[in-house]
């Protein structure tokens, strides 16, 4: 049983980063149109629906202080970082805000060390700082202009720093027992509620007929019900099954499937720098998973 929840959770948490390895690409095609809060709110919308139906109805919390967990799983999880990877993409390049994210798995280490007590070895570094130079090497090989922004770096590292508390919190409401569907769709409500302040103070201004394009539609059905809806559910169940610094580490390879499949999709070319760097992504989330190899955390 224990090797079948190991198997489950790296099934999930890998097929989870092949989807939204994808997603930058596809936000950058919206925000050529539609303000990074319009993004959002419509995603998320979209995905708190489908969650809604299937979980039948909203979870009730077991405890009060259940409630503040789940409020801040939206806030980090779902409103503080999405909003701040996607402003980060106005300032600076994909490929810059793809490796300055995947920086995150070291802020999960981090609080999954001082809040769960979880012990980080020699080798959860040693693979961090492989798996960086990889993510570095793809994501940065043959981009002649960086455009680099303070500002959008800042943000990038935010959104690393608030995915790391999303990971630790929604472990914890695992533990407690909770469903992934009816917990994930909980965690939308509030992602959503909380959108919804900048959103007011923003407004829509795309025009009806910007929703409607097709390519718009298509790009925003694939964030609302496949990269927010069904990845959602996916990795939360993966870090009940994993914990969330296994887990977490599978971000090393989110700038590698976005390059990845620009090259098998759009046809663009696989330098030696980019292949180097993609075993050099694999190596480093080979040897950060070495300090926990055999453990197993199911819910």
């Amino acid at each position: 049983m224990e090797k079948n929840h190991l198997l489950q959770g790296h099934l999930l948490g890998g097929f989870t980063v092949l989807v939204w390895g994808t997603t930058f690409v596809s936000t950058k095609v919206l925000l050529r149109t539609f303000s990074p809060v319009e993004i959002m709110v419509t995603r998320f919308a979209l995905g708190f629906l489908a969650l809604l139906i299937a979980s039948r109805g909203q979870l009730r919390p077991k405890k009060a202080s259940h409630e503040i967990l789940f409020a801040l799983a939206g806030l980090t999880g779902v409103t503080l970082y999405f909003l701040m990877e996607n402003i980060a993409l106005t300032y600076i390049s994909a490929s810059l805000v793809g490796v300055i994210v995947a920086a995150a798995p070291l802020f999960t280490a981090l609080f999954a060390a001082a809040i769960l007590h979880e012990k980080l070895g020699r080798w959860f570094f040693c693979g961090f700082i492989c798996a960086m130079a990889g993510v570095a090497l793809v994501s940065l090989a043959g981009v002649s202009e960086l455009h680099f922004s303070p500002l959008g770096a800042l943000l990038g590292v935010g959104a690393a720093l608030v995915w790391g508390a999303y990971s630790v919190i929604i472990r914890h409401l695992g533990a407690a027992g909770y469903a992934t569907v009816p917990l994930t769709a909980h965690v939308f409500g509030y992602g959503l509620l909380f959108l919804l302040i900048p959103a007011f103070l923003e407004g829509f201004p795309a025009g009806l007929h910007a929703w409607l394009e097709p390519m718009h539609f298509a790009n925003l059905l694939f964030l609302g019900l496949g990269a927010s809806a069904t990845c959602f559910v996916t990795w939360n169940r993966a870090v009940f099954l994993l914990g969330p610094v296994r887990t977490s580490a599978y971000i090393y390879l989110t700038p590698i499937v976005t390059i990845v499949s620009s090259a098998l999709i759009l046809h663009e070319t696989m330098t030696p720098a980019m292949w180097a760097g993609t075993a050099l992504a694999l190596g480093g989330l080979i040897l950060s998973e070495r300090d926990n190899a055999g453990k197993a955390d199911p819910s």
